[in-house]
């Protein structure tokens, strides 16, 4: 299959100061440059080369060109086997990939993944692979009923990432989101008092929003905290 030109891309909820509520199964797949190779674009901003928060979804067979990372790149496989020179990641492999680095992505049977591009510049991150099936690296929640498993975080970046499983009936107290928050659906239903959002939700609430969390019917969400403010590499990490 030739690679399928891509024309001029628009930016997508590029305000970092709205809130963003998106049912990702209402969305339609739209091709990439690879050609074996969708994409459901959740954040874009400045085209094919700023940053982007999507959904990427591998045929069977599917690859990309060896490329390069500027500012890095985060994964969280969400079905299937992704693969590249350095190894092959199973459903519920966690991946980063450091400022520079360069790799051949490809899948054999296929896959569904949750990328973001560019939003880690530093030449200082790490390389991760996180394997978050196994049940000794999930740690208690700051409240009963709630199961964390770290991902990535560094002295010196704004960045938390973590999984998160609460139990059926599980509440947290009111809380304040410093630098902003973003969450994706997993499993089950995950819920506030502005709403209900079913597996697939992507939602981002901005630096300093305030909700009060809870889920009737128990849920899995992925969770970024901190550095929608500091969106940019000369303000990614503070000085000395």
């Amino acid at each position: 299959m030739q690679p399928v030109p891509t024309p001029e891309l628009p930016d997508i909820h590029a305000d970092l100061a709205q809130r963003v509520v998106v049912d990702t199964r209402q969305l339609d797949w739209e091709p990439s440059p690879s050609g074996t190779v969708w994409r459901k674009p959740l954040y874009r901003q400045g085209g094919e080369f700023g940053p982007v928060t999507s959904l990427v979804r591998y045929a069977p067979g599917g690859a990309f060109a060896e490329h390069s990372h500027p500012e890095g790149e985060e994964i969280l496989v969400l079905d299937g086997v992704f693969s590249d020179e350095q190894g092959d990641y199973p459903a519920g492999t966690f991946l980063m990939n450091p400022d520079g680095s360069r790799h051949s992505p490809r899948s054999e049977p296929g896959c569904t993944l949750l990328v973001r591009l560019r939003q880690y510049p530093g030449s200082d991150r790490p390389r991760l692979v996180e394997d978050t099936q196994a049940a000794s690296s999930w740690r208690p929640g700051l409240v009963d009923g709630l199961s964390v498993r770290p991902l990535y975080s560094q002295p010196g970046y704004p960045e938390s990432v973590a999984l998160v499983r609460w139990a059926p009936g599980t509440q947290f107290q009111p809380h304040s989101h410093w630098g902003g928050e973003e969450i994706f659906v997993l499993e089950g239903e995950f819920a506030d008092e502005q709403g209900r959002y079913p597996e697939g939700t992507w939602m981002r609430s901005p630096h300093l929003s305030r909700h009060q969390p809870f889920s009737d019917t128990g849920c899995l969400i992925y969770v970024r905290v901190g550095g929608l403010d500091l969106m940019s590499t000369d303000q990614a990490k503070p000085g000395p």
